[in-house]
């Protein structure tokens, strides 16, 4: 072959591959495979991670609205089965959740949680009552399995009974006393109320004159008044061999006839042979 052969063959295929509609069937098949490859490799990539597992992250003490938004961000989906009201606690904090913070999930798994409640719950201690005269412990008792604390405010003296309900107070609130005695009560879960209960200690008397009574006659005296007797000592430190014999000669606290002295506190004598 001559040159003038070779020539005209370089130039045919010079002409041919700048040839406008060749150009464009190559830019095709270009972008073609551009496509076709940039497909392969994302379903690739969709493939390999579908069933990937993940770690669940731990919600609890978590505010739902916070636990919410992250759980979207890592392809789970948050749903609120159940509410429980806690003393002390803000409503939306999450309690408890299904699966459990640690466990290995798929994507989009479902993510069960339980929350505080916003609002307390109210309970109707009706059912409780009577309560005015009534046991306080059987009825702090009765309380608590309605999540109803009890506390005693005070005690007031009852020479019949020990231990009744005289009175029951919501915070500052008298609810319940001889003369007020509701149908029914409402208050929120978790609630306190007090009481004041009666006793046959607290009560003042007028302290008794012992004095020139026998030992006997004013234990006596001193047991009827509310008191007894306390320490007994003997004027002059001289004993007592017959004590039925012995009169009381001086007492602490002494009689004025005005004073007054607190039911079950002691009296303390001095007391001498009866000569």
């Amino acid at each position: 072959m001559n040159w003038d052969s070779w020539k005209i063959f370089f130039t045919q295929i010079f002409d041919f591959l700048t040839n406008k509609k060749f150009i464009l069937n190559v830019l095709g098949m270009l972008l073609f495979l551009i496509v076709f490859i940039f497909i392969t490799m994302q379903w690739l990539k969709f493939y390999t991670n579908h069933g990937q597992k993940l770690v669940m992250p731990d919600y609890v003490n978590v505010h739902i609205d916070d636990a919410k938004s992250d759980a979207n961000n890592k392809s789970f989906v948050m749903i609120v089965n159940d509410s429980v009201h806690i003393v002390g606690k803000p409503g939306g904090i999450i309690q408890n959740q299904n699966p459990k913070g640690g466990a290995e999930v798929k994507e989009n798994r479902k993510i069960y949680v339980t929350t505080t409640k916003y609002k307390a719950d109210v309970v109707d201690i009706s059912s409780v009552f009577p309560l005015y005269g009534q046991d306080y412990e059987s009825k702090k008792n009765q309380l608590q399995q309605k999540a109803i604390a009890s506390k005693i405010r005070e005690f007031k003296y009852d020479a019949l009974t020990t231990g009744s309900i005289l009175e029951v107070w919501d915070g500052d609130q008298l609810i319940i006393s001889q003369s007020r005695n509701p149908d029914s009560y409402t208050l929120e879960r978790g609630s306190k109320l007090e009481f004041v209960i009666s006793s046959p200690e607290g009560a003042s008397f007028r302290i008794p004159n012992l004095v020139g009574e026998s030992v006997k006659s004013a234990t006596w005296i001193a047991e009827t008044s509310k008191f007894r007797i306390g320490n007994i000592t003997y004027a002059n430190d001289l004993g007592v061999d017959d004590m039925s014999k012995a009169i009381v000669v001086s007492q602490y606290p002494e009689y004025d006839g005005v004073s007054l002295l607190t039911a079950g506190e002691s009296i303390d004598i001095v007391v001498k042979a009866q000569e």
